[in-house]
This record gives C-alpha cells, sequence and structure tokens, in this order.
C-alpha cells in the first residue's frame, strides 16, 4: 500500500485537525497517511529540502517553496485579530515598536512567520534562535530581553511570569483588516494531480470530523499539549481550527497575499509569491 508521510507540529491544534486521520476515523483509500511529528522550524527546513510528502510549513517558508509544492486550502492557522506575542518581564512600554528597538529577542526560527511579521513590526532587533518550548526560559533566564512566543504559549505566559509587549496579530489586523496567516499545509507537486485532490479531501474531512467530535478530537489532541489543562487546550484549538481551517477561503488568501506583499516592499521577500492552491 503506498503511503505518504504527512507531518505537523507536535502541538494541539494540529493534532486536532489530523485527529481523524490518525485514528482511522475517515477511509483513506488505497493509501497509507503516517504521521510525523516535528518542530514547525524543523518542517520548515525538511520541506525546503523536498523530503515530505505533505507537512504544515510556515506561511513564511511557503514563499520558498512554491517550485516543488501547492498549497491546500484546508489545514491554514490564521490568527483573526490575534497571534505570535512578544512579551518580556517589565511592564507593557508605552511605545512597543521603539522600545524593543535593538533589543534581543528570543524567536522560534529564522523562516517562522512570527519571526516575519516581527521584521515588518520593527527591523531593528537581534534575533536569537531558541527551541519554541524554551523561549518564556530563555527571557526569563536573561539568554534573550523578550521572546517571541508561538503555539499554546500565547495563552500560558502570564501563567509564567511573562508580560505581553505587542500582539503581532492584533498589529497585522489593525494595518490590514486581514487575519494574520501563520502556517499552511503543502504537498508534493510530483505526487500527481489526483493524488494532490484526494489528499486535500482527506484532510478537509479530517478537519470537519475533529469539528463534529469535538470532545473526542480534543480529548486526542491533549496529548500533544505539554502539559496545559484542557480548557486552554479548548481555547486554543478554538482560534487556530475554525473555518479558515476548513477552507482559508478568499479572506484568507487575501491575508496571505497582504503579508507577502508587504514583506517584499520591506526588502524581507524577493518577490510577491504565485499561490497555486490544489482544488478538490
Amino acid at each position: 500500500m503506498p503511503t505518504i508521510r504527512v507531518a505537523h507540529s507536535p502541538d494541539s491544534d494540529d493534532a486536532f485537525m489530523f485527529y481523524a486521520l490518525a485514528e482511522g476515523k475517515i477511509d483513506t483509500g488505497d493509501r497509507r497517511y503516517v504521521h510525523e511529528l516535528s518542530d514547525i522550524e524543523s518542517l520548515n527546513q525538511r520541506a525546503l529540502a523536498g523530503e515530505l510528502e505533505v507537512s504544515a510549513v510556515s506561511i513564511h517558508a511557503y514563499a520558498y517553496l512554491t517550485d516543488r509544492y501547492a498549497l491546500l486550502a484546508s489545514g491554514s492557522s490564521m490568527g483573526d485579530g490575534y497571534g505570535p506575542r512578544l512579551v518580556g518581564l517589565d511592564d507593557p512600554p508605552a511605545d512597543p515598536r521603539a522600545a524593543i528597538r535593538g533589543r534581543r529577542i528570543a524567536v522560534p526560527g529564522l523562516r517562522t512567520t512570527a519571526y516575519l511579521a516581527l521584521r515588518l513590526y520593527q527591523p531593528d532587533f537581534e534575533a536569537v534562535v531558541v527551541p519554541f518550548d524554551l523561549i518564556g526560559e530563555a527571557v526569563r533566564s536573561g539568554q534573550a530581553e523578550l521572546g517571541l512566543l508561538i503555539h499554546e504559549g500565547q495563552l500560558t505566559y502570564a501563567a509564567e511570569g511573562l508580560k505581553k509587549v505587542v500582539d503581532l496579530g492584533e498589529w497585522f489586523y489593525e494595518t490590514h483588516c486581514l487575519p494574520l496567516p501563520l502556517g499552511v499545509d503543502v504537498i508534493r507537486k510530483n505526487l500527481g494531480r489526483d493524488v494532490m485532490r484526494k489528499t486535500t479531501r482527506l484532510l478537509r474531512d479530517s478537519i470537519v470530523y475533529g469539528l463534529e467530535h469535538r470532545e473526542d478530537a480534543l480529548k486526542y489532541a491533549m496529548k500533544f499539549g505539554r502539559g496545559i489543562e484542557t480548557p486552554t487546550a479548548d481555547r486554543f484549538v478554538g482560534m487556530y481550527v475554525n473555518d479558515f481551517t476548513v477552507d482559508m477561503g478568499r479572506k484568507g488568501k487575501d491575508g496571505l497575499l497582504a503579508l507577502h506583499r508587504a514583506a517584499t516592499e520591506a526588502g524581507l521577500l524577493e518577490k510577491v509569491i504565485p499561490i497555486e492552491m490544489v482544488d478538490m
């Protein structure tokens, strides 16, 4: 039986999306889908090498993948007025953009969308790459002055003694009136159009199944929540598994284009990338 590797990050929203596929809740026909877990920056690098058939990647990294991978309409994570949060130990400054200039900031990877958005917000800072789940500790230990949080850390930072400096999803919405696209699922083009379409439908079916069987899907997702409580996981899943995840739609595509256009104008990307979407 042909096997397709589906790689995603070890956090609760991705696990929720892939619950039905991982647990055999939907029929995958004549193909077997095997799941691999890795942090998002590692997935970005593996996709850049063309290693994976299907993978979650950062929108930032997708700009460098369009020769090998097509975009799936399902599986995206959109921050609709919220997103990666920059945090520190001190009280929030009156002018965050000015206050972070030149500071040493722990970031989860140089191809992550969070990093790209922060460079758009304030290009003048020193990046210190730290595994995403150790960023809070990097700030508390003094390894970095500020930290850029993704995944569940966006909700748990206050309990760790950290204070919000700026929410980049909120800033992006205020600037563009669009959601900030953070992650997407991509599929390798050399699989062929038929397999690409079938895989897209399966992923969409998996997301819909999870939303329709929320309690069971959330229980499964809790295995990947790194010790967070169920209400926090439920809130986090609600933030990033929603209508945009079922189908990013026109608004999601516009957010993607707005981000890449802004990054191109700022000299952070060479050009606005073409969107090659797999139809179902």
